[in-house]
Formats: structure tokens, C-alpha cells, sequence
């Protein structure tokens, strides 16, 4: 190199190679950015769209329309209805009806199921592992076995001539699923039985996230297990307790299989019945698929309310979820 060239240059200075550090760790383009995770997502959103956006759009395609068992064999035309099928399903008082029932049950479902799966899994923290593998083998078999087998099977638990548990309790030939509250309570029992263990499971694993030396000083202080759970863990667990309230929610509210097996389609005259199973008697009992649809729509809707505005509440409160 020349003098002329280095005293260009300066001293103790160099020309670039390859660009500066700066331009090689600059970052991407902004549209690049927010580009990458929608590509990863891509192929579940096109599952998702398959199998539940095109559905739900026939769904309520089908609640504005005529659409009878008529039309399903060609032998009349389908007609547009506007909400026609809507003011007749609220001018209905046994939809009113079944939907009181459905919203008191579901509640009690929910708050049932909570109780009982936030309590095992406090006592899975209590228990040694011999004890804890046993309580939690038992609630994932209860968890994997169908619907239809659990409602069968606790059928015969309580059933009047052959049940074991009348004989236990000395009821004689009482019948469970002949009074509206005691098949409801049955039904209720057989879906807290195959619910809770998701949650149990759930919190549980949350439990054994929080530190121990949070545990250990509120236990210094005096503070009884009660008053560790409201005040220490179940804080510190509200972004798990909403998810899985969320979805007891969401499966409490739409039972049908339960409901359907034990209390033989609806219960005596109807009186078990609740909007599943209205749904389905509707649509498929009645031929008024258009109805059926309506009555799906609406539980679609009731759903998404519940579901956002417990999410709202939460923010409220300053929760991050």
C-alpha cells in the first residue's frame, strides 16, 4: 500500500471487509418478523379451518333456512327463513325451559368438579409417591374410560333391582333416574367422576411449579392449608384455574352423552333434558334440522359470552393470562 493510500486511510484504520458489524447484526424487516409464525401455524389453522370454521358456517347456514326432512329428500325446495327459526325456538317455553336447566346444571358441573380435582391434587402434594401413583393411575383410568361405558356402568352401580349401592344404603327398589333431581344428581356424579381428574392433573403440576420457600414461610406464619390455598396458591395458580374452568365450562355446558344414555333420551316426559339433547331431539327425533341448528347456534353463542367475559373480568382485576 502506498503512503498516499494509508494516510487516506488514517492511521491505526482499515478498510471494511464484508460490510460493517453493524449492517451484518442488523435486524430483519418487520413484515419478516411477524411473517415467520403464521407460517409455522399455517398448517394447524388450515386443520382448524377444516374441521371447525366450515362446519359452524353450515350451521348457521342451515338455522336461517327450511330445512326439514322435506327438503333433505329433494321432494321440496329449501327456502331462506331469515330468523324465522329463532323466534320460533324463544317463543317456545320449553326452550326457556331446558336452557334454565342446562345453565343450574352445568353451574353445579363446573363448581363440583373444581372442588373436587383442586382438592386431590392438594392431597397429591400431602401423600407419599406409593399412594400418589395409586390416586392418580385410578383418576386417569376413570379419565380415558368412554363416556358411554362410565354412564353404563354407573347405571348399574345404582340401578333399583341390582345396584349396589341401594343395598349399601338400604333404599330398597329406589329408582335413580325416575325423579327429575336425583337423575340429575346421578348424571351429576358420573360427569364430575370422568372431569375431574383434568383438573386434578392440571392443578397439581401447577402446585409443584411454586416454589417451596413460598410454601414453607406462609406455613412459619401460622397460616392454616385453607388459608395457604385462598391466599398463596390459588393466586399464583389463576392463569391455570381460568384455563381449566374455561374448559369445564365448555364441556359441562354442551353434555350429552351422559344425559342421553342415563336418563334414556331426556328422563321421563322430557324432564332431564338439556340443550344437547333438545338439539338432538329436534333435529334428528323431529326432522327440524333448521331448528337443531338454531339451538346449536345459540349454545355457540351463550359459550363464546361466558367464555370472554370471564376473560374480561380477569383483566380487569390485572390479571395477565
Amino acid at each position: 500500500m502506498s503512503v498516499v493510500s494509508k494516510a487516506a486511510v488514517g492511521p491505526g484504520r482499515s478498510r471494511p471487509r464484508g460490510g460493517s458489524r453493524e449492517s451484518r447484526t442488523a435486524p430483519r424487516p418487520f413484515h419478516r418478523r411477524t411473517r415467520t409464525p403464521w407460517i409455522y401455524l399455517a398448517p394447524a389453522l388450515v386443520v382448524l379451518g377444516g374441521l371447525l370454521v366450515y362446519p359452524v358456517y353450515q350451521l348457521g347456514l342451515i338455522s336461517f333456512l327450511e330445512y326439514t326432512q322435506a327438503q333433505v329428500s329433494g321432494g321440496e325446495p329449501t327456502s331462506f327463513q331469515g330468523f324465522g327459526n329463532y323466534r320460533t325456538l324463544f317463543s317456545d317455553p320449553e326452550f326457556w325451559r331446558v336452557l334454565a336447566a342446562t345453565v343450574v346444571f352445568a353451574g353445579a358441573c363446573v363448581v363440583s368438579t373444581l372442588l373436587v380435582g383442586c382438592a386431590l391434587a392438594v392431597l397429591l402434594t400431602r401423600v407419599r409417591a406409593v399412594p400418589r401413583l395409586a390416586l392418580m393411575l385410578a383418576a386417569l383410568g376413570a379419565w380415558a374410560t368412554p363416556a358411554v361405558t362410565g354412564s353404563t356402568v354407573w347405571l348399574l352401580l345404582f340401578d333399583a333391582d341390582f345396584g349396589p349401592v341401594n343395598r349399601i344404603l338400604g333404599l330398597g327398589d329406589h329408582s335413580w333416574t325416575y325423579g327429575r333431581y336425583s337423575a340429575f344428581l346421578l348424571v351429576l356424579l358420573e360427569v364430575v367422576w370422568c372431569s375431574f381428574p383434568f383438573v386434578m392433573v392440571t392443578v397439581y403440576a401447577g402446585i409443584r411449579s411454586v416454589p417451596a420457600e413460598v410454601l414453607e414461610a406462609a406455613a412459619l406464619d401460622g397460616a392454616s392449608q385453607w388459608r395457604i390455598w385462598r391466599s398463596v396458591l390459588a393466586p399464583m395458580l389463576r392463569p391455570i384455574l381460568t384455563v381449566v374452568t374455561i374448559q369445564s365450562v365448555i364441556w359441562d355446558f354442551k353434555v350429552f352423552t351422559q344425559i342421553y344414555v342415563m336418563t334414556g333420551g331426556g328422563g321421563i316426559a322430557g324432564q332431564n333434558l338439556v340443550l344437547n339433547v333438545y338439539a338432538y331431539q329436534k333435529a334428528f327425533a323431529s326432522s327440524q334440522y333448521s331448528l337443531g341448528s338454531a339451538i346449536g347456534v345459540v349454545m355457540l353463542l351463550i359459550l363464546l359470552a361466558v367464555t370472554l367475559g370471564y376473560l374480561r373480568l380477569l383483566r380487569r382485576q390485572g390479571e395477565e393470562l
